[in-house]
């Protein structure tokens, strides 16, 4: 028997097929898949379709109008606008104050003494009450003549001051009641950093001597870098998006004073005084485009901290 009739002792291998030599590339995609589908269809379609919508005037049931750039060139002489402009401004910077005393609160609850689950549930309270309820809790709050604000305002001073009725206060009282939860949402993030942060490294600086403030600067607050992150995103958002503590406080009043872009988007979009859904695009583009801004600064940020080893 020559040695070519001796049978093949390493056989070639049959060809794989397409799916497993590209099963482990593929397979998270797939895994994916139903939740890109989803974000891509509730998310990027309708800020895609806001910005189009943005360019038209059209009441929301009739043809559409082509006006390109007619609504972004009434937003610049309109007082609403730069009214809601401004209080979304002061929204903002004060909103962050939720931020510090979030973490304040975050680490004076996360010991082991005695009561201090009473506590924690006290201060997670209002993170669980509906912004509808806060904002009518708020609304009695700053009643004249019976509200405790009142009462108390006007036991100090000898006159009572209506909060909500005062073009120059109301926009604070607003903010007021949305910090009281932004607050505790941000204590309940800092709680779960602060059960991740690594006890060596803090015994390590204790015995280093650390205390204090230099403690929390150098070795708690890097480690809550995470927790830190995802507060400033929901409280900027939380602030430039405050429309129902508005909505139910005040309707945008008196006189307008109130109004942040989210509200006056609604009223000229969706209310009685409107249905100019062009018009209310606008407001929404500029707002998401301000959004961006805050939000992608703030990721920048973070990125390049990671990068260089902070």
């Amino acid at each position: 028997m020559t040695r070519a009739a001796l049978p093949n002792a390493r056989a070639e291998a049959p060809p794989r097929s397409w799916w497993r030599a590209n099963q482990q590339r593929l397979t998270p995609w797939l895994f994916l898949a139903p939740g890109l589908f989803m974000f891509g269809l509730y998310v990027i379609w309708p800020i895609a379709d806001s910005f189009w919508l943005s360019f038209f005037d059209w009441d929301g049931l009739g043809e559409k109008r082509w006006i390109g750039w007619g609504n972004y060139q009434e937003l610049r002489t309109d007082p609403a606008f730069y009214t809601s402009l401004k209080n979304n401004v002061i929204w903002l910077a004060l909103y962050l104050l939720a931020v510090p005393a979030g973490l304040m609160i975050a680490i004076f609850l996360n010991q082991t003494v005695f009561g201090i689950r009473l506590y924690k549930s006290l201060f997670f309270f209002p993170f669980v009450i509906s912004q509808v309820v806060v904002g009518l809790m708020f609304s009695w709050f700053y009643a004249p003549n019976f509200g405790l604000f009142y009462q108390l305002i006007e036991w100090i001073t000898g006159r009572g001051v209506a909060v909500l009725a005062d073009p120059d206060l109301v926009t604070y009282g607003i903010i007021a009641a949305g910090l009281w939860p932004q607050i505790a949402y941000v204590m309940i993030l800092y709680l779960t950093g602060l059960n991740n942060v690594s006890p060596d490294q803090v015994e390590a600086a204790r015995l280093d001597g650390a205390r204090g403030w230099r403690m929390l600067w150098y070795v708690i607050l890097p480690q809550l870098r995470p927790a830190t992150f995802i507060a400033v995103v929901v409280t900027v958002i939380g602030a430039l998006r405050s429309f129902d503590l508005v909505s139910i406080m005040t309707d945008g009043g008196p006189f307008g004073s109130s109004r942040v872009l989210s509200f006056y988007m609604f009223e000229q979009a969706l209310s009685e005084y409107g249905f100019r859904m062009g018009y209310g695009a606008a407001i929404a583009v500029v707002l998401f485009l301000i959004m961006m801004v805050f939000i992608s600064g703030f990721i920048w940020k973070m990125v390049r901290d990671e990068r260089e080893g902070y």
